[in-house]
């Protein structure tokens, strides 16, 4: 934005800002950030312009909808203990057998 600025801030109110961000500039940043911080509001400004009177107020600008499933049980037979048990490598009695991780 190359326009004048309509919305200037006060050095302070940048140095303000800037603590309770917590947020140390020195005084040639301070400058910048005062500037940034003007455009930034003129461009609000440029926004509160815009006629909104027909528009709908929106938390997403995409319609979603869940989806998630219903967590029924299937129709299907549940799988028994010892069905899944019958497809391992390595099972001892009713356990899963494997590698010894810490000596």
């Amino acid at each position: 934005m190359d326009q004048l600025n309509n919305n200037m801030i006060s050095l302070q109110e940048t140095e303000h800002i800037a603590k309770l961000a917590r947020l140390e500039f020195s005084k040639t940043e301070l400058a910048k950030m005062q500037q940034e911080l003007a455009n930034i509001l003129d461009y609000i400004e440029q926004l509160n312009e815009v006629d909104i009177t027909n528009v709908q107020p929106t938390s997403h600008p995409l319609t979603l909808t869940n989806v998630y499933r219903m967590d029924d049980a299937d129709s299907q037979s549940p799988a028994t203990v010892e069905a899944m048990l019958s497809q391992l490598p390595n099972k001892e009695g009713r356990h899963v057998k494997v590698k010894e991780i810490l000596a």
